[in-house]
């Protein structure tokens, strides 16, 4: 029997929405063109593919978007759609646009979605192949060693600190810093080093108060430093609470300022629009190579086509040695007098 020859794919944005999403989408739709296939966008991520939410794509649809930040196909969390009767009327509207094939750009939750999905539709005859393409700014998805969103939000995080240093080394001032980062601390530990922040707070290392930022804020006072900068991810816990033990237990008076959504924000970086040129344009690639049930994933600065199933159950080890570099660029050593 031949193989199915695929002629329409839809394409969504699911889950926190990350810069680069527009690049990706962009890629997807013009790849897709120019191999003969037709383009549907589905907005509002799996929600819409409930609700009937779609609108052809075509070249101009994705004219001018490579440099916007958010995602023009709009994104958000369906808890209808993790339930088999929410996944079956999502099952029915492939159905009626005729799709073959769904690229989802997003996140863990995204995929999983994308694979019970395609599980479903096998499960009644349909041949539904699913192709992801990681996109957060926390860097967290395990099969993949980096995620769309994750330069930008970097880059927005230490704009935002290198401005506030200004004021709190005029000041003399301690400054604690929220950044985004729930269950991961990738963005606050790169942010951190590229910022030169007294110390950073991180889920995946236990907090030990006297040795993560007491003694780093009196090491730092001895060596001569007047202000100084903390920087925490948001699963380590509440930068306001931080910031009363440090007055507690040292007696200064920090400053306390909580990024939050600002880092999802804005234009996408040179790197975050190249590599989702790349990744949207493979994961076309795969569907018209029959292909489905992919991840699309960067490793080791290489783009490649991962079974979904296997990716998801990837474990993604933590930089630590990034935060031994982190410790020895800290004024932590005691000053020799």
């Amino acid at each position: 029997m031949a193989e199915k020859r695929v002629k329409r794919i839809g394409v969504l944005t699911s889950g926190g929405d990350a810069p680069g999403m527009n690049p990706a989408v962009r890629a997807v739709v013009r790849t897709a063109i120019n191999n003969g296939l037709e383009c549907i966008g589905i907005r509002r991520g799996w929600s819409g593919l409930i609700n009937n939410d779609f609108l052809p794509l075509n070249a101009p649809s994705v004219s001018h978007i490579i440099n916007k930040g958010g995602t023009m196909l709009y994104t958000a969390r369906s808890k209808e759609f993790m339930d088999h009767a929410g996944r079956e009327k999502a099952l029915a509207t492939c159905k009626l646009l005729g799709l073959d094939g769904i690229v989802a750009i997003g996140g863990d939750g995204t995929f999983r979605g994308a694979l019970a999905l395609s599980r479903q539709a096998a499960e009644v005859g349909m041949d539904l192949q699913v192709v992801g393409i990681p996109a957060t700014i926390d860097n967290d998805i395990n099969c993949s060693h980096y995620t769309l969103g994750f330069d930008t939000a970097c880059n927005t995080a230490i704009e935002c600190i290198d401005k506030l240093r200004d004021t709190m080394q005029s000041h003399e001032r301690c400054s604690v810093v929220e950044v985004m980062g729930r269950h991961a601390g990738y963005l606050a530990l790169y942010v951190g080093i590229a910022v030169g922040a007294t110390a950073v707070l991180i889920p995946e290392r236990e907090l030990d108060f006297e040795r993560d930022v007491v003694e780093k804020i009196r090491r730092a006072r001895l060596a001569g430093t007047t202000h100084y900068m903390i920087v925490v991810a948001e699963g380590v816990g509440s930068a306001v609470d931080i910031a009363n033990r440090i007055h507690e237990e040292v007696g200064i008076d920090p400053r306390v300022t909580v990024l939050g959504h600002i880092q999802r924000g804005g234009s996408p970086s040179a790197r975050d629009r190249e590599t989702a040129s790349r990744l949207g344009h493979t994961a076309v690639m795969s569907l018209l190579e029959n292909q489905g049930n992919r991840i699309i994933a960067v490793q080791d600065g290489h783009i490649v086509a991962l079974d979904m199933e296997e990716a998801l159950n990837m474990k993604k080890s933590f930089q630590m040695d990034r935060y031994k570099i982190l410790e020895e660029l800290s004024l932590t050593k005691p000053p020799m007098f």
